[in-house]
């Protein structure tokens, strides 16, 4: 299919990203490794390795591993907040990765710079419009904005209300809008708002490439968006990040869990920073059951509401071609609605050309 209008409006990811689309794949721990990523890459989008929990050495291995499958630009997604943090970025340092995405919390204004000082473009999610310009302030060369749509760990805001606060406030360096994002209609929408591109990571779950157990799949494919629910805190005393996940009995363990190290923590048995690090742990080895071993009653179903859109296992590239003929098509419908046919929808004393009486 040929491209008369995507080319333009997202020119400013693509310039950046040096893709033939601004199409980037979520970090998703266990999933989002080098099979995935560089299939992605390879497809004219944007891998991105999930960091997470990764031990450095294995980090490493997954970027050389993905090296060694594409030639193309693809990012390492690293957690502000994981304990292997530090060392992660050592890691981006020494490996020369391209572009660094920094995720979990805000990153400080020395990690930025090591960062960069090493010639990667930096990536940063912004939760909200005052931090975004601190961090354009500190020298981030994008931004990532995700609704609470998405999988995983989330925030409290929907993705269209960010998109309305940062699309319409911020025009210094591109952003990528995130959370709920499954067709190539929606990706539209947002490019004509001004982002300059999108971030899908639900979708991906269920292409071939994807190393992730096909009941893990199969999951995804049987789901609609309302079983992609986030968790609830029972209680301030014990903070928690909502985590949206497909519910299942796993849903239930963490609910137990929590109450139980609640009580502890209420009783004093248990400082809150340590049962907050119970929590995370918990999704950790949920996930990775799910995903690895393909325990998808007791496992972690971390999936956004856009799962509503993951229907059947495809290849990676056929997913891509699909989002982009379908945002072709919705922009050029768009670009249809001539002022032709805007001023027949006015008054008459509006139309231009007609008297007035």
């Amino acid at each position: 299919m040929a491209l008369k209008y995507l080319p333009k409006v997202w020119e400013k990811g693509t310039d950046f990203l040096g893709t033939r689309y601004a199409i980037l794949c979520g970090a998703m721990t266990w999933v989002s490794e080098s099979n995935l990523v560089s299939a992605i890459s390879n497809a004219g989008g944007f891998g991105v390795i999930a960091g997470g929990n990764m031990p450095p050495e294995a980090l490493t291995e997954e970027i050389r591993k993905t090296r060694e499958k594409t030639k193309l630009p693809f990012g390492v997604n690293m957690i502000t907040v994981a304990p292997s943090f530090r060392s992660h970025i050592e890691v981006v340092v020494r490996e020369k990765v391209p572009f660094a995405i920094f995720a979990g919390s805000i990153p400080s204004g020395r990690d930025i710079e090591q960062v960069k000082a090493s010639g990667a473009k930096v990536l940063c999610f912004a939760p909200v419009l005052s931090l975004a310009r601190r961090l354009i302030r500190q020298g981030v060369d994008a931004l990532i904005i995700e609704g609470n749509e998405a999988g995983g760990h989330i925030g409290p805001v929907a993705t269209s209300i960010l998109a309305q606060e940062f699309l319409l406030n911020i025009s210094e360096v591109p952003i990528f809008v995130a959370g709920g994002i499954g067709t190539g209609e929606m990706i539209a929408h947002y490019l004509s708002l001004g982002a300059s591109g999108a971030q899908l990571g639900t979708r991906f779950v269920v292409a071939e490439e994807c190393i992730a157990h096909p009941r893990f799949k199969e999951a995804f494919i049987r789901a609609q968006a309302r079983d992609a629910m986030p968790t609830s805190q029972f209680d301030p005393a014990l903070p928690t990040i909502p985590v949206r996940a497909i519910t299942n009995e796993g849903t239930q363990d963490f609910n137990r869990l929590q109450l139980e190290l609640l009580n502890k923590v209420k009783s004093g048995q248990m400082s809150r920073e340590e049962g907050q690090v119970k929590l995370e742990e918990f999704w950790v080895g949920a996930l990775r059951r799910a995903v690895i071993d393909g325990d998808v009653e007791r496992g972690s179903l971390m999936a956004g509401q856009s799962v509503a859109f993951a229907k059947k296992i495809q290849p990676v590239a056929e997913i891509i071609e699909e989002l982009v003929e379908a945002a072709e098509r919705k922009l050029a419908e768009m670009a249809s609605r001539s002022a032709a046919e805007v001023a027949a929808c006015l008054p008459p004393s509006f139309r231009p050309g007609l008297p007035i009486n």
